[in-house]
């Protein structure tokens, strides 16, 4: 019975109902909108890390550090024995990283040389151009980033000057031979790209690496001397750290877009139980109880919240089911901030984070319609039917 008074009384209400409604499942729709944006942010960054870079993990040499280009005089030694395995049965492939300088134009550009197996397929990285080059350069491949940043074009020449492990300078010359896409400045800024084969020729640094990349579902190497292993994990943490130092932003548009939902319920309670004091008066002389008085608005409130939830199915949910599909065009390249993002992003609803917001929502507009309900407690039945119960 008190369910079917509800529908009635929020039919009742007309445009007041169903702007509260409209309110609150724009609402839903921005907090699934933006989690799904974050979470595909995180995913898109993963992958292409994942397809471009770490591959199943790596097994570093003791003294590199990525972050920090002094330590790769150092950082490198013959692989050892139970790593040479799974290099020599194509699950893993050797890099070299050396620091060097390019002079494209006159132009000096300091970057990171880093030597690749060639013929791997390991890594989403166009390595088996370099065998494909006949002419007498050292070949290269940049990023389309790197490209951009130096100017170079495919074909173009230029001086290489490196040290070698005899701590002497040497110079050569540098050819272009491909520009690839990555979608990874990680890969891309201020790196160029040969085969190991020359960079341990160059460098005097005969079945040296500085660390390994293995396969997707290689086992894991017990015996591997001093070297150290970095999972997956342990090589997306700056990834991850960037995104989550956004969260805190998306948390505080969660909290106004319900702040806004819960408000417009709450007032919307209010004023019904103001315009409805002699209703109300009425039901509590006809013997219904003031506690089923307050269950009966409160019921009310839960409607308001399940019907924005049908709403945000029903007009918004096309909406991210195309986004979804499709994607969101960006109107910039975030590359070259630095982030790993895509131009076109795409959104990740999870089931999770549907019924969640789904659960959130309708607890919050439950809470905010028995607060302004707990009122009716303290009315008087023959005040409320005469009028002037103050509330």
């Amino acid at each position: 019975m008190l369910f079917n008074i509800a529908i009635k009384n929020l039919l009742g209400a007309g445009i007041r109902t169903w702007l509260n409604v409209f309110v609150t499942s724009v609402s839903i729709f921005m907090i699934i909108f933006s989690s799904g944006m974050y979470s595909g942010m995180m995913e898109h960054a993963m992958n292409v890390s994942i397809d471009t870079e770490i591959a199943g993990g790596a097994y570093w040499h003791p003294k590199y550090d990525p972050y920090d280009p002094i330590s790769f005089e150092d950082a490198h030694s013959q692989v050892p024995i139970n790593l040479k395995k799974i290099v020599d049965e194509q699950k893993a492939l050797e890099v070299l990283v050396n620091q060097a300088a390019i002079y494209p134009d006159g132009r000096i550009v300091p970057v990171i040389m880093k030597g690749i197996t060639a013929d791997q397929s390991i890594l989403n990285i166009p390595s088996k151009e370099l065998l494909n080059y006949n002419g007498t350069n050292i070949p290269i491949i940049i990023g389309k980033g790197m490209a951009a940043y130096t100017k170079l074009e495919l074909g173009d020449t230029f001086t290489i000057r490196w040290m070698d492990n005899s701590k002497t300078y040497d110079a050569a010359e540098g050819e272009i031979i491909h520009i690839m896409d990555s979608g990874n400045f990680k890969i891309d800024m201020g790196h160029i790209w040969i085969s190991i084969e020359m960079a341990r020729k160059i460098l005097s640094m005969s079945e040296e690496s500085s660390y390994i990349v293995y396969d997707q579902g290689t086992e894991e190497i017990e015996d591997i001397g001093n070297w150290i292993k970095r999972d997956v994990e342990y090589l997306v943490r700056d990834m991850k750290a960037i995104i989550e130092q956004d969260r805190p932003n998306a948390i505080m548009i969660y909290i106004i877009l319900l702040s806004l939902a819960a408000m417009g319920i709450f007032n919307a309670q209010t004023l019904s139980i103001f315009r409805r004091k002699k209703e109300i008066g009425t039901l509590m002389a006809l013997g219904m109880k003031k506690r089923t008085v307050v269950l009966l608005f409160t019921i009310e409130g839960a409607l308001n919240a399940i019907l924005a939830i049908f709403l945000t199915i029903i007009l918004f949910g096309p909406l991210l089911y195309y986004f979804n599909l499709n994607g969101i065009p960006l109107p910039i390249d975030y590359s070259d901030m630095g982030l790993i993002i895509s131009k076109t992003l795409m959104p990740v609803y999870s089931p999770i984070l549907l019924i969640a917001t789904a659960i959130i929502v309708f607890i919050i507009l439950l809470v905010v319609s028995y607060i302004p309900s707990r009122r009716i407690s303290r009315m008087h039945p023959v005040d409320a039917i005469r009028g002037k119960t103050a509330l």
